[in-house]
């Protein structure tokens, strides 16, 4: 806020104006509005200095209730729980008369010990701003310098909420003092063109020269998610052609709506740091006035002295009020003399500016003289991020609309195929565009090449089942505990046959734990433990704490007893994450090499898709050795993973193991998105042989025994053909080379599984010390090809 004696205006508060709306309405003919104005104008009465005017801020307290009274239709008691409104003086902290969501809206913030302040007002910009209003006002002028307003409040939860501040100044008047001064059109001219002399304000108009005599009513609107859109920061206007025809003809609009001035028009240009050139912007209705019929033109012939200093170096707006003027004073070389060429009278050049560092340059001009100027320029300070978004939105709304049809279609797709949605969801938008009924075609990749693995957590089945028969015999033994001590107690031969049940559920789970025993135990706890206890807690002091010693026992989530499930849990979760995190960080390598589709799904234990082949990329020749290159790249991730489970497995609450498996397919398929199930699937009937080997291959035995395929400590590769075998080898041999693998590789045949058969496996012994082995280093193909010419 203005100290009093350093703003052009002496504000007085007073409710004159306001008043003699009711004087008018006592003479009304309805007798309802007569009365009421009768009413407010007897109240106020005694009190002539709420007419005449006050600057003493502890009368407001003092006739607090008369002026309510004055308020009451302005501030509606209906809707102050919702409007956040107040009276109060212009551009001003001190308010009064508050409505009580504003009231509120303080408290949260701190109480008495918060202020509300005026945000990014300096004096100098208030001192101006009283200044225009005085020239609008006093003088007739109609400058322009409404600027948004704005309060910053934090609320109870400490987060800052910025709210918009409306200002209806129907009760204000602008007297003029004996300090008023005669203004010419020369004075004001003057002013037009130095918004920053603060001093020559103050010469032409005076501190204390006008009084400000009333209040203003100030509603406020909570426009938090608008300021954060407004925060983004300014980007520099691409040099890509602009695809939509509408992109310039919405963004003269916006200018001239903004400014009010009917004939602006803008311009953009890029500003290249390494030429220190301007470059123009490339695109449908694009211009730029600075370089004119130029491509190109150097900074320094495009800028005089004054403006290359304040766009480039201080980052700051550069306005011209009038160019005829401005090209006599400077003289026939000025570099701007091709804006008078062009008919320009007026023109404000604004920095894009991120960080310092100028990005670009826009562009306003106008046919009129002082239409445009170092006033009205600052306007662009709370416009100019919603400028650049307006800018920016031309270009990115088709990516947006492709993404929320991809999104909506299809949900997540991996990076490596989103080409492929991207193109359909343009054909899918010119559907539409056409009135024709858009669908989302199925996405089909053919002649890929699939590669399979999978670490399981070994018996996770049978640990799972010795967890929760552990934990339903603990609970089955405390409520016996319970249920004995009430017994010897109160000898109720009901608690005698609870008793006996109870024996027979923990003999029954101490032999096997069948399927529905975990239900019919928790049933019967649920439905007849439970209300007994309930009685005993009521009848009897000892009871009640044997029966809440038990219940402290219950997890909340489960409604029983979860110690060894929970442990067991935990691990299980545990070994997920780590092992998918290794996989999820390696993947970005393997990306590197190629580009491929991937996907990661957590059971008990990690599985993980990868596809790869021409038809997956875009832009790239696709060669069988970037297949080599993955199968290869997937046995050393295979092996980091099961040494992060060897390292992680003591620290486990249950030590669990686990057992790797990969398919190796002999040859390319076809994979295609349903859309039913948002996912990529083989396709076709001869394809789907993968898929039943990949769901049935783990539970296979080795041809000839009853051992299973996996085993911890080994990684098994599965595979039908010699040419497999060979190619597997040469890597476990090169892998074994660097500290992947260690000891005997063995080959194995597989027990035919149904419909498939023919299968063998590689089972070689991995290295749980990786010595020689980095995890941050990936071995390619090409290192492989040269380790064998050595």
């Amino acid at each position: 806020m203005l100290d009093s004696q350093q703003s052009p205006l002496n504000q007085v508060i007073s409710f004159n104006k306001l008043l003699e709306h009711y004087d008018v309405m006592a003479k009304s003919d309805d007798k309802f509005i007569a009365e009421k104005a009768k009413y407010i104008l007897n109240a106020q009465a005694p009190y002539p200095e709420l007419r005449e005017g006050f600057t003493d801020v502890a009368l407001l307290e003092k006739h607090k209730a008369v002026i309510k009274i004055i308020l009451q239709d302005t501030f509606s008691e209906v809707l102050t729980k919702n409007e956040i409104k107040t009276a109060s003086l212009p551009f001003n902290d001190i308010v009064f008369n508050s409505s009580e969501r504003f009231k509120k809206i303080l408290e949260d913030a701190g109480g008495k010990e918060f202020s509300p302040h005026l945000r990014d007002y300096p004096d100098h910009h208030l001192y101006i701003l009283y200044c225009t209003v005085i020239l609008n006002m006093h003088y007739g002028y109609q400058l322009d310098f409404k600027r948004p307003l704005f309060y910053d409040i934090p609320d109870k939860n400490g987060i800052m909420r910025h709210y918009r501040i409306m200002y209806n100044a129907d009760f204000m008047e602008i007297l003029p003092t004996d300090k008023a001064p005669d203004l010419s059109e020369e004075d004001i001219n003057e002013l037009l063109e130095n918004f920053d002399d603060l001093a020559l304000w103050q010469q032409k108009i005076p501190p204390q020269s006008f009084i400000g005599k009333g209040f203003v009513v100030s509603s406020m609107f909570d426009v938090t998610n608008e300021h954060s859109i407004s925060e983004i920061k300014s980007s520099l206007i691409a040099n890509d052609k602009r695809g939509s025809e509408d992109f310039m003809k919405n963004m003269q609009s916006t200018f001239r709506s903004f400014f009010s001035i009917p004939d602006i028009r803008a311009g953009f240009v890029t500003y290249n740091p390494k030429k220190d050139q301007f470059e123009r912007v490339f695109g449908v209705g694009m211009e730029s006035f600075i370089l004119h019929d130029k491509d190109v033109e150097a900074c320094t012939e495009a800028l005089c002295k004054s403006s290359y200093t304040k766009l480039l170096n201080d980052n700051a707006y550069f306005s011209i009020a009038d160019i005829d003027k401005y090209t006599e004073l400077c003289g026939s070389d000025l570099p701007y003399k091709s804006l008078k060429e062009q008919g320009i009278k007026s023109a404000i050049f604004a920095p894009i500016a991120n960080e310092g560092m100028l990005l670009g340059v826009l562009e306003l001009v106008s046919t009129k003289k002082y239409a445009l100027n170092s006033v009205n320029a600052n306007k662009l300070e709370d416009i100019m991020p919603f400028i650049v978004t307006g800018v920016l939105r031309s270009m990115s709304e088709e990516e947006n609309r492709i993404d929320a049809i991809i999104q909506n279609e299809c949900t997540s797709v991996h990076s490596s195929v989103y080409w492929k949605f991207r193109d359909e969801a343009k054909r899918f938008i010119l559907d539409s565009l056409d009135n024709k009924q858009p669908s989302f075609k199925e996405i089909v990749f053919k002649d890929v090449y699939p590669l399979y693995g999978q670490i399981d957590i070994k018996d996770s089945s049978t640990a799972r089942n010795i967890a929760i028969q552990r934990d339903l015999m603990i609970q089955l033994s405390e409520v016996n505990n319970v249920l004995l001590k009430a017994w010897e107690k109160n000898k109720l031969p009901i608690l005698e046959e609870l008793m006996y049940r109870v024996n027979n559920h923990i003999d029954e789970v101490k032999e096997v734990l069948n399927t529905n025993s975990e239900q019919a135990i928790f049933t019967f706890i649920q439905e007849e433990i439970v209300p007994v206890f309930e009685y005993l807690k009521k009848s009897d002091a000892t009871l009640q704490k044997e029966v809440l010693a038990y219940e402290s026992n219950i997890d909340m989530g489960t409604n029983s007893y979860y110690d060894h499930r929970r442990n067991y849990d935990e691990s299980v979760m545990l070994i997920n994450k780590k092992l998918s995190s290794v996989i999820d960080k390696r993947q970005k390598d393997a990306q590197a090499m190629f580009p491929h589709y991937f996907e990661r799904y957590k059971t008990d234990g990690v599985e993980h898709n990868m596809y790869i082949g021409a038809s997956i990329v875009d832009d790239k020749e696709f060669n069988p050795l970037y297949l080599s290159n993955l199968r290869l790249w997937q046995l050393q991730v295979m092996c980091e993973m099961e040494n992060k489970h060897y390292n992680l497995k003591p620290e486990l609450s249950v030590p669990l193991d686990v057992a790797s498996l990969m398919l190796v397919y002999n040859g390319s398929l076809a994979i295609r998105f349903r859309m039913d199930e948002k996912r990529f699937d083989v396709d076709g009937t001869y394809n789907a042989r993968y898929e039943v080997i990949k769901k049935r291959i783990d539970k296979s035995y080795i041809k000839g025994t009853r051992k299973r395929i996996t085993e911890p400590g080994k990684l098994v590769i599965v595979y039908s053909q010699k040419s497999d075998e060979l190619e597997y080898l040469r890597y476990i041999k090169f892998l074994k080379s660097k500290g992947f693998f260690s000891g005997k590789v063995e080959i194995v045949e597989l027990e035919g599984l149904q419909g498939v058969s023919g299968l063998k496996a590689i089972r070689a012994e991995i290295n749980y010390h990786l010595k020689n082995a980095s995890p941050e280093k990936t071995y390619t193909y090409q290192d492989l090809m040269e380790e064998l010419k050595n």
